[in-house]
């Protein structure tokens, strides 16, 4: 049974108000303890993570085998620069190659530096063989490639920009899933075209296959590249490994990751494959934290857990099972017009008259100890741990419907 409506004062919100940047606005709650799929506030309340901190802890707080691999680092070495190799990053590197297209690695700190790099990338292999107005790089409306000045730019959501023009150039906007417009804004000052396989921050919307093979032909037809960014949707998150392996014969010429990857700590990794594996040079690009040993090993063990195919295969049987769920509450309250999305990457998209009241959602399910996320245009993102149970679904569900009953509306 969902618990009773909490409403918890949380003694340190005033402290953090007065201390912390006013750039997040969140939720009056801190937490000092984890443990699985749940989290625990200062207030003692237990919470139910169907968010995983955006996609991060996707194996839970605590994972035994990511822990295991940062003790035993941490009694080793903790950091170098990239002055000089550590083990931890050429075994994470191969993990990464063996997994995917890649021939080389860059590690950084975050999905926005993987994203940097890779806009880096792109752009400096284009000013190797052509004209100096070949630079620009298509990105999609919904789409979410990071904050610095470049990524946010990249971002095509005016909302992210406002404020921090002058923006840099060469990027060029297109909306998602649309082949027709997409024929029309591609032409030979195009280098790259950059997007997610499943948009999380747009929403939680899905790449259709003609969207996906017209990319493919216009990037083969004018010698561009692809970058898919799977910061939020890869590392098992929708069932496979990387996203765009939903889509065959699909081969990115770079990739992005972060988030899960680390387990929790802070590391970024930008995914090189054969057409571009030596356009860095030394000198080019860099990183100080990037690559650091103690993020590598977390990540080297969230790398085993997520390419067991057993692992997968419960994300495509738990996302069912959720969706259904999902389709079963909205039977009852009539408030979804979609649920979408691939594995647990999922998104209830609130009916029209109801959009507006998305934070009220959000909000009244964390009353009822359930932390979800929003997205999108009145969208309810839901990101659970990969290693959630058939009771942690049931448990949501029965939070969510309960939330539902309240008045989150009026």
């Amino acid at each position: 049974m969902p618990p009773e409506s909490v409403r918890p004062g949380d003694e340190y919100t005033e402290r953090a108000e007065s201390l912390l940047a006013n750039n997040y606005g969140p939720a009056p709650l801190t937490f000092v303890d984890a443990d699985g799929t749940h989290l625990v506030a200062s207030t003692g309340q237990r919470y139910l993570d169907f968010g995983s901190g955006i996609s991060v802890t996707s194996f839970g707080q605590g994972h035994p085998s990511v822990r295991a691999a940062v003790l035993c680092q941490l009694d080793r070495v903790w950091h170098t620069s990239n002055l000089f190799y550590t083990l931890p990053s050429l075994e994470l590197a191969q993990q990464l190659i063996n997994s995917s297209f890649a021939e080389r690695v860059f590690f950084a700190n975050s999905g926005a530096e993987a994203n940097e790099a890779a806009i880096k990338l792109v752009r400096k292999a284009a000013s190797l063989n052509r004209p100096p107005e070949r630079r620009n790089i298509i990105t999609f409306s919904g789409g979410f490639h990071g904050r610095t000045l470049a990524t946010v730019t990249a971002t095509a959501q005016p909302k992210y920009q406002q404020g921090f023009e002058p923006l840099p150039g060469g990027f060029r906007y297109c909306e998602y899933n649309n082949v027709e417009a997409l024929n029309e804004i591609f032409d030979d000052t195009v280098c790259a075209v950059m997007f997610e396989p499943v948009q999380g921050e747009g929403g939680i919307h899905v790449a259709r296959p003609e969207f996906i093979t017209e990319i493919q032909r216009l990037t083969k037809a004018f010698g561009a590249y692809v970058i898919v960014d799977e910061v939020q949707c890869g590392v098992a998150r929708t069932g496979k490994l990387w996203a765009h392996e939903w889509y065959e014969s699909f081969v990115p010429d770079v990739l992005t990751s972060a988030k899960a990857l680390g387990g929790g700590l802070p590391i970024g990794a930008t995914l090189i494959g054969s057409r571009l594996k030596d356009v860095l040079e030394p000198g080019s690009h860099g990183s100080t934290f990037g690559g650091n040993p103690v993020c590598c090993a977390a990540a080297g063990a969230v790398m085993e857990l997520a390419c067991d195919p057993a692992l997968l295969q419960r994300v495509g049987a738990l996302g069912a099972l959720l969706t259904q769920g999902l389709g079963n509450i909205n039977k009852k309250h009539s408030v979804f017009a979609h649920i979408r999305g691939r594995g647990l990457m999922l998104g209830a998209e609130l009916e029209s008259e109801f959009k507006s009241h998305i934070v009220d959602l959000v909000s009244a399910c964390r009353d009822q100890s359930l932390l979800v996320l929003q997205a999108g245009s009145g969208v309810l993102r839901l990101l659970p741990p990969l290693t959630i149970s058939e009771a942690d679904v049931e448990l949501m569900l029965s939070r969510l419907d309960a939330a539902l009953e309240s008045d989150w509306r009026d």
